[in-house]
């Protein structure tokens, strides 16, 4: 890339905690997050917030009058952004954009307020603007009392990374020097389930681990959801308090045979993939925080991709959607989020049923992908 860009700070509000100490402790356990709610009328694993976050947002809610009616999905995205403008030292006079997006967006409340219509004839007065798309960088902009430009988007599962691309490119074109990129998720509705399961990839196995992301020999898909919220704060320039540099970006699409396909070699995450280490020598990319959605064909086909990217020799390879689920547009940013941590600690986070990896090498560049429906995929290689 042709300008530095720092990562100053990353925040995000998950079934892992909101803090970056608590997040690390539960990512070195090998516990997953998964428990048993009555989803789509039977019970269903899924990853909800923990206690504390739940606390967190209950808090956000009763703070501001205006906060009581807004969806989970935006709760989640002021919270962690008011926490990651925080972290990066900025404040009200620094004029910053803003861009967080989201695959399903306002999921429960849009569905609450179509029950209510269904039931009474008759649609409730903040129905639209409380469920419309822009509705989560708005507010997050009317929280955090920001100047610069405000843009939500949804790309499907790559939604955040796709925040990342943006917020990189606004940066390089000098039209913003900081930029607040991220993705934010509550899914965890009935409706949302019964799409999945109509997909045939919802988890019903009764394993130790529900979700068996990075199994590459499992016999039916095991994809559950989590929900939460992540961002990062994008500055132009090498800065001092950097936790780390955006050092390739990748991007992909490709042609669909329905709409949920993705090729046996997911041509998508090649080109992403090698968009993103042109200028790096492959060897020196210590690990993959891959998408890995705990589908069967997600799964196998992104491995693929990776093998033909990089031949014989393979980065180190994991996935933290067997412990959290998948948190779909918010899911990019999750898994940089981990794979920052990795660096600044120096530690692989592994898989625990798949086959051992050991880490031989510190780790300071790890590449990140993400993909959705519609054969969208993004690859980011950051670096310390």
């Amino acid at each position: 890339m042709s300008q530095t860009i720092s990562i100053t700070a990353i925040a995000s509000i998950s079934p892992l905690g909101n803090t970056s100490d608590v997040i690390w402790e539960n990512y070195l356990n090998e516990n997953h997050c998964f428990t048993e709610h009555n989803l789509d009328n039977k019970k269903t694993f899924v990853a909800v917030l923990d206690a504390n976050s739940e606390q967190v947002i209950a808090d956000l809610r009763e703070s501001d009058n205006k906060y009581k009616s807004l969806d989970k999905s935006v709760l989640y995205a002021m919270a962690a952004s008011r926490k990651a403008m925080q972290h990066a030292g900025w404040t009200q006079n620094d004029i910053f954009g803003i861009n967080i997006g989201s695959s399903r967006g306002a999921t429960d409340l849009f569905e609450k307020h179509y029950q209510e219509y269904l039931e009474t004839g008759k649609a409730h007065t903040l129905a639209s603007p409380t469920t419309t798309l822009g509705n989560i960088s708005s507010w997050v902009s009317h929280d955090l009392q920001s100047s610069g430009p405000e843009i939500s988007h949804s790309i499907t599962c790559s939604t955040a990374l796709h925040a990342v691309l943006n917020g990189v490119a606004w940066l390089r074109s000098g039209m913003a020097d900081k930029f607040l990129v991220g993705g934010s998720e509550a899914p965890l509705t009935d409706f949302t389930i019964a799409q999945m399961r109509a997909l045939k990839i919802y988890s019903n196995s009764e394993e130790t681990y529900p979700n068996r992301a990075l199994d590459l020999e499992k016999k039916q898909s095991t994809m559950i959801l989590g929900e939460g919220a992540g961002v990062c704060c994008l500055e132009i320039g090498k800065k001092e308090n950097a936790l780390a540099y955006i050092e390739g970006i990748g991007y992909a699409t490709e042609i669909l045979e329905h709409n949920i396909s993705i090729s046996a070699e997911a041509t998508c995450f090649q080109k992403s993939m090698k968009m993103a280490l042109q200028n790096t020598d492959l060897s020196e990319v210590d690990a993959i925080v891959m998408h890995a959605p705990g589908t069967i064909k997600g799964d196998l086909t992104e491995y693929r991709a990776i093998e033909k990217v990089f031949g014989e020799t393979l980065p180190l390879l994991t996935t933290n959607k067997w412990k959290i689920g998948h948190t779909f547009g918010a899911s990019g940013i999750l898994s940089m989020e981990l794979a920052i941590m990795m660096m600044q600690h120096n530690r692989f986070i592994g898989v625990p049923f798949a086959e051992a990896q050991l880490q031989i090498k510190p780790i300071k560049k790890v590449l990140i992908n993400a993909v959705g429906f519609g054969g969208n995929a993004v690859s980011v290689l950051l670096s310390l």
